[in-house]
């Protein structure tokens, strides 16, 4: 792609993220080992890692203007994981240091034959703290900023950062990968959400996962959107509704998801989008909340060329991250979100297969 054919970039396109980054030791294997089983690799990389690390490397390489809030130590793998974010054009100017302890690192078992990622996470030592962060330095990190990315990790750093962007007026996304400590802190400032498969249920205790997306708009009045990724099954989004819909009838909500699953067509390849009109949405046991249904496809990645799915979920958040800063339809971005992560388990690691910009791929999506 010539340098005149690049895609446009979004007008304001920094993006602060805060949470984790660490180095991933990634083992590939044949297969899953047994207990007390001796295994030799098929590959091994050792890369920089960590879900906001990923992400914002993604949208660093989409285009944006990534800056990272986290801690690492004075040591081999801490400046080899500044090195590399910097690489990416991460700004890691508020990345702080620790003179003592140790960076975070994660061991990773990729399984070839079921195509599966086992981690074992080693925290960074000491924890990032509030008072690690200068007010200076948290008013250098947001100034400008479009948009906050909080992973879940560092909670009361992060949120200190989310109670001055929102002073700020800056739109807050916040990942709900699993229950944390402090977690719900963050929710309740967040613009939009993007959640793991099985955290909507296990945060709201919803029969399904539709009725949980209409719980977690009910308990949280702020959120314009929450996207549930599934892996090779897609994705999920609600998105509220500011305006009434037409009707006054309301649906259930399952039974919506029903009907759009209806329309979608498995034999594309290419990750599509199906969606509903403005619709009163009820969930049993949950209540109603007026706004529009989503399904995302994943793209059909051929078993031959499925590598290793570490970091697809950070990607896809990379994606989505772009996608609000270009004022993306979601018609439009849970497709692109979908080809961006699809494009990263084409090779091992979180980072190696990340696109940039230019990809071919991501062409249709940019032009």
């Amino acid at each position: 792609m010539s340098p005149d054919s690049l895609p446009p970039l979004p007008e304001n396109r920094i993006v602060l993220g805060v949470g984790g980054a660490g180095v991933d030791f990634l083992a590939a294997v044949a297969s899953y080992p047994n207990p007390d089983d001796k295994i030799r690799t098929t590959s091994l990389m050792v890369q920089g890692g960590g879900n906001a690390g990923n992400a914002l490397t993604c949208a660093a390489r989409l285009g944006l203007s990534s800056r990272l809030i986290s801690k690492v130590a004075n040591d081999t793998q801490g400046r080899g994981i500044l090195e590399e974010l910097q690489a990416d054009g991460v700004d890691t100017s508020s990345v702080v240091v620790s003179e003592e302890g140790n960076s975070p690192f994660t061991y990773i078992i990729v399984d070839n034959e079921m195509k599966t990622r086992t981690c074992i996470h080693t925290p960074g030592y000491p924890p990032m703290i509030p008072s690690d962060l200068s007010q200076t330095s948290l008013s250098s990190a947001l100034d400008g900023a479009r948009m906050l990315y909080l992973d879940g990790r560092i909670h009361e750093t992060a949120v200190l950062v989310a109670q001055e962007a929102a002073r700020k007026n800056v739109p807050i996304l916040v990942e709900g990968e699993r229950i944390r400590e402090g977690l719900d802190d963050l929710l309740k400032l967040a613009d939009y959400a993007i959640c793991s498969a099985k955290f909507p249920q296990a945060w709201t205790e919803a029969a399904s996962i539709p009725s949980a997306l209409v719980s977690i708009l009910v308990r949280l009045p702020k959120i314009k959107f929450v996207i549930v990724t599934l892996g090779e099954d897609g994705c999920l989004m609600l998105e509220r509704s500011v305006d009434e819909a037409p009707q006054s009838e309301e649906m259930d909500v399952d039974i919506l998801l029903e009907l759009l699953k209806q329309r979608k067509d498995d034999n594309i390849a290419i990750p599509t989008c199906v969606s509903s009109p403005v619709t009163k949405l009820r969930a049993n046991g949950v209540g109603t909340v007026c706004g529009r249904l989503f399904v995302g496809t994943a793209e059909k990645v051929p078993p031959s060329e499925l590598q290793d799915t570490t970091g697809a979920g950070d990607s896809f958040i990379g994606a989505v991250l772009y996608a609000i800063c270009s004022n993306m339809p979601p018609e439009k971005m849970l497709p692109f979100a979908a080809q961006v992560a699809a494009t990263c388990c084409r090779a091992l690691g979180a980072r190696t297969g990340l696109p940039h910009c230019t990809d071919a791929r991501l062409a249709s999506f940019l032009s």
